[in-house]
């Protein structure tokens, strides 16, 4: 997706124009349910554990973000219209994760129904999950189709960078859709909270990408208002939203970078790969192993050194496609498979980084089996 030129401005705000309109049929407000004694339903943090339950088996099974926020939608609208007892909760759960997969995944990205019951532990069998499948979309009236939170960050994000095509240079290290991949992860931290439920989605999503505007550009104001119109969202709304999305926010831990470099030390040492793509080191002489040092840093940074890496835990040895699957893993690029396809970028910088770690994996894996350094050992210089 290009940010230039009026035809696609014009194009962003009628997408936004049409997920405004659907939201405005499909979304009912929340209102909170004041549990008593005999009140079987389920409670709102019961609601909080089986979304992040979902959460988890999205990135378990590498399914695009979009699937996530598909199936909690549907979740939150069934909800709103039955009593659902704790113990079906899950049931439930598990299929509007399937509803969702089937609507937005391809055809050989769909999990298999019994993979799917028996890997997630669901506790409910694949004819469970059929029988329910019927009663959710009987409840939603077989309409699925309804613009989410994520949906509507997108919108926003492109609109931004139409806007504001300098958006990013305070942070050239990362491009528009890994800057996408962030904000998605904020999101779905917000949908796993039910005091979220009170707004609705285009404003949890303004939200969530004003205060990340806010922090980026000086006259970011002229810019939430140009995106609160064109959203047409009252101001109060994104206001409370704001202050309690900046309180809860502030927990989450940042993200690494997204371009680490680890440069060798030639000391006489043994280098173990370890699972998430950075390595531990067993030295025989005192001091470090390993410095590390961001792409685009000054020479400063390269000199800082880093701690040993001793509460890492793995094993010794483990195959080159793991160690790749796992380099794919990492959290800077968790959504960015699901998300790059919005834009028209050169993935040239994460196959660099994807074979560098191969580099170094391998050259690790030699050293293991000859137990030797992988410099030339030194030999005394003669004095004639």
């Amino acid at each position: 997706m290009k940010f230039s030129g009026p035809l696609e401005s014009r194009r962003l705000s009628f997408l936004l124009e049409m997920a405004v309109s659907r939201e405005a049929q499909m979304w009912k407000e929340y209102v909170p349910k004041i549990p008593t004694n005999q009140d079987t339903a389920a409670s709102p943090a019961q609601r909080d554990e089986v979304v992040q339950w979902l959460t988890d088996l999205n990135c378990q099974f590498r399914l695009y973000p979009e699937t996530l926020a598909l199936a909690i939608s549907i979740l939150d609208r069934f909800l709103a219209s039955v009593k659902a007892h704790p113990k079906y909760l899950r049931c439930i759960a598990i299929t509007c994760f399937f509803l969702s997969a089937k609507t937005n995944e391809e055809d050989e990205r769909i999990p298999a129904l019994k993979v799917l019951a028996r890997n997630s532990y669901c506790g409910c069998s694949p004819a469970e999950i059929l029988r329910m499948e019927r009663v959710i979309l009987q409840k939603l009236n077989w309409d699925l189709h309804t613009a989410t939170p994520l949906h509507f960050l997108q919108i926003f994000h492109a609109l931004a960078m139409s806007s504001c095509p300098r958006l990013l240079d305070s942070l050239p290290e990362i491009n528009p859709s890994q800057h996408m991949a962030f904000l998605t992860r904020q999101i779905h931290q917000c949908l796993a909270c039910h005091q979220y439920l009170q707004f609705k989605g285009s404003v949890l999503a303004l939200a969530v990408i004003t205060l990340e505007i806010e922090k980026l550009i000086p006259d970011w104001l002229a810019l939430t208002i140009d995106l609160l119109k064109k959203a047409q969202i009252d101001s109060s709304q994104l206001i409370c939203c704001r202050e309690l999305m900046a309180r809860n926010l502030s927990a989450i831990p940042a993200s690494l970078p997204p371009n680490i470099v680890f440069i060798y030390s030639s000391r006489k040492q043994t280098v173990v790969p370890c699972d998430i793509g950075v390595f531990r080191y067993h030295s025989s002489v005192s001091g470090p192993g390993f410095t590390a040092a961001k792409d685009n840093s000054s020479s400063d940074t390269h000199n800082q050194i880093t701690a040993p890496y001793q509460h890492l835990s793995a094993p010794i040895t483990c195959k080159l496609a793991s160690a790749k699957r796992k380099v794919e893993e990492m959290e800077v690029d968790e959504f960015y498979d699901g998300i790059k396809r919005l834009y028209n970028e050169d993935s040239a910088q994460d196959v660099m980084i994807r074979e560098n770690m191969s580099f170094l994996y391998n050259a690790s894996a030699s050293r293991q089996e000859g137990n030797a350094s992988p410099c030339p050992p030194l030999q005394p210089v003669s004095v004639l």
